[in-house]
């Protein structure tokens, strides 16, 4: 494991969480969290919210809020004002003008149906010059990697497994993949804990804070929260909210699933001194690598 107690980034230390709200916390964001909140107080360092509200038809009213008031109830309040990508455009705009500007972005109107099976785009095949484009970046044949700080070495040749890619929708907002990286180096993130559903994005951030000349951070996948169906729990018809106002079951089993042993925290009654006991007891060793391990169920 090339996981250490102390991160590898000279800087110091900066995390975040990251959520979008498409919802109310749930027990797969909770193990993000908790899984970066505790990094970051592990090495000192300082700990981020961001909100990701850059997809309006999937935001649900009100859950960004709800979100927050979760998470400080839960013992994880932010360290810094909170940042909105929606409050942020004009920062991707600079990077989109960047990409087109050093010949890396293009337009396109090609749809799904239009690249045929897989959707992968190697060159624009579209026929109706009157269709909205959306902007992609034209990738490298050559293989981008990286060492994971907990699943390993992880390496993607983007032209054959994810093909020219998107860096700004249709819709007029910018994509994703963009977003997150000018908002990692604006915000100085040194180290980015999340799930790892998002490990197969990695090589695509990593091509464009290169094409931006933009620090690349350190990165840890933990592994999903998946049911008893082998789903990710974030996408199936039982991922509950967690309950902010008896959040201590949710904690214990999110630390459970993390590797920490269970009895030291069934006596503890608040957030706050759970997560203290859990910093206190941080052994990297026991964070599980597997993607695909079953969750505790959360409680009703």
């Amino acid at each position: 494991m090339n996981f250490s107690s102390t991160p590898r980034n000279p800087a110091p230390y900066r995390g975040r969480f990251a959520p979008s709200p498409t919802g109310d916390l749930h027990f797969g964001s909770l193990l993000a969290a908790v899984g970066s909140w505790v990094r970051a107080r592990t090495a000192g360092g300082t700990w981020l919210l961001r909100i990701e509200d850059l997809d309006p038809p999937r935001e649900v009213p009100g859950a960004a809020v709800r979100q927050i008031e979760a998470l400080a109830r839960f013992g994880m309040p932010a360290d810094e004002p909170i940042e909105y990508q929606s409050q942020r455009t004009g920062l991707y705009r600079a990077a989109l003008a960047r990409l087109r500007a050093d010949g890396i972005a293009f337009d396109c109107r090609c749809s799904r149906a239009d690249l045929g099976p897989g959707g992968i785009h190697h060159q624009c095949v579209a026929a109706d010059p009157s269709r909205p484009a959306a902007v992609r970046v034209r990738v490298p044949d050559a293989e981008i990697g990286f060492e994971d700080l907990l699943q390993g070495r992880f390496a993607q040749r983007l032209a054959q497994d994810v093909g020219d890619f998107v860096v700004w929708r249709v819709e007029g907002w910018p994509a994703y993949q963009l977003a997150v990286v000018v908002d990692d180096a604006e915000q100085g993130i040194t180290e980015v804990v999340r799930g790892a559903d998002l490990l197969d994005s990695t090589p695509r951030q990593l091509f464009l804070q290169r094409a931006l000349g933009l620090p690349t951070p350190d990165y840890l996948h933990l592994p999903l929260a998946l049911g008893a169906d082998g789903a990710k729990l974030s996408k199936s018809s039982h991922s509950l909210p967690v309950d902010p106002l008896d959040p201590m079951p949710a904690l214990r089993a999110a630390l459970a699933f993390l590797g920490w042993p269970t009895a030291p925290f069934r006596e503890l009654r608040s957030p706050e001194a759970a997560l203290a006991l859990a910093c206190l007891d941080f052994d990297p060793a026991r964070l599980p690598r597997v993607r695909a391990l079953p969750a505790p169920d959360p409680p009703a």
